[in-house]
């Protein structure tokens, strides 16, 4: 780790100084040696599910760090603090923030102008931690509280209601997020994905039991001519090969990604 006076050499400012003296708020979960170096990392993360770090959500960069395969400098919500915090773990010297990933900047939170929201609900898809409200057809409305300022739910918008406001002007990184927001996102992201794959195995769980019922309908369909038993037989085979499938998709899933929701004890 770089000392003092390599710091002031990269910042000439006093954010050298704001760096040494935040480091001290990290989790203590960060400096726990039972811990998994990932998920220690993870803890020092922002939860911010940006994946402006070129991950699908701060988890899987952790693993991405702790593993080798991506550097400690590629969360610009986190900012320079974050990679001072990140680097104190690894026990790696202090470096810039990549810029090939952002800027460190003022928390923003997404607002939707709702005179033009058309109630597509694709920005609600698009929300790492369900910070927006709404339905079908319906006006959205993004909780201020929750927005982590991802900006996920801009790109998505086929009315571009949706801009990002700074509420935090004069504050970035870590000064403009708290810890306990951290917490707070990542519980709902976990959450989200416990969600989204519980509606995932119902709906396949439905598609299943209705394929079996036809199933079984065919085959005790009675059948007199040739043409009609060839009938039986093609719809017959066309529903045993959808839900063979079906079958295999979902082992090629499991075997690919075991069901973790990115937790950790």
């Amino acid at each position: 780790m770089r000392d003092l006076h390599d710091l002031k050499a990269l910042w000439p400012d006093n954010s050298a100084l704001i760096l040494l003296n935040c480091l001290t708020d990290v989790p203590p979960s960060a400096t726990t040696s039972s811990a998994s170096l990932a998920d220690r990392l993870e803890d020092l993360l922002p939860q911010t599910q940006c994946t402006k770090c070129g991950f699908p959500a701060c988890r899987p960069y952790a693993e991405a760090i702790a593993e080798g395969r991506a550097s400690y400098n590629q969360c610009p919500p986190g900012g320079q603090e974050g990679v001072a915090r990140l680097a104190q773990v690894l026990g790696r010297p202090v470096i810039p923030l990549n810029p090939e990933h952002g800027s460190q900047q003022p928390h923003r939170v997404a607002v939707i102008d709702e005179d033009v929201c058309i109630g597509c609900t694709l920005c609600i898809q698009a929300c790492p931690v369900d910070a927006i409200a709404g339905a079908a057809k319906q006006m959205h409305t993004v909780i201020d509280a929750l927005c982590t300022g991802c900006d996920l739910c801009v790109a998505p918008c086929p009315v571009d209601c949706i801009s990002m406001t700074e509420v935090t002007p004069g504050r970035t990184g870590w000064q403009a997020w708290s810890q306990e927001q951290a917490d707070a996102a990542r519980a709902r992201h976990q959450w989200r994905n416990l969600r989204l794959r519980r509606d995932k195995e119902e709906n396949d769980a439905r598609l299943a039991a209705k394929a079996a019922a036809k199933l079984k309908e065919v085959e005790a369909a009675a059948a007199g001519t040739p043409e009609e038993q060839a009938e039986l037989a093609r719809k017959k085979a066309i529903i045993q090969a959808a839900m063979e499938r079906a079958r295999l998709k979902k082992l090629q899933a499991e075997q690919a990604s075991p069901p973790s929701d990115y937790e950790h004890p």
